[in-house]
């Protein structure tokens, strides 16, 4: 699957494919848009992408970056 497949996915697909196919690499507090607080959440592998699931799954970003390797050179 590609990340533009993925994008089409319904919320609940979405949630699947993480479930099924994802790899947990670890939390992330994901920044908000207009400084407001950060959204909790994990960070998972799926196939050659990465996808930011926020705690209450509301939020289902997929990266071509892997956003804790930024936090990690940060550091």
């Amino acid at each position: 699957m590609t990340i533009e497949n993925f994008k089409t996915l319904t919320l609940e697909e979405k949630l699947k494919e993480l479930k099924y196919s994802g790899e947990l690499l670890g939390s992330y507090d994901r920044n908000s848009e207009n400084n407001g607080p950060k959204t909790p959440g994990d960070i998972f592998a799926l196939y050659d992408f990465w996808v930011y699931l926020s705690d209450d799954q509301e939020m289902v970003i997929p990266s071509r970056r892997n956003p804790l390797a930024v936090t990690e050179e940060e550091e």
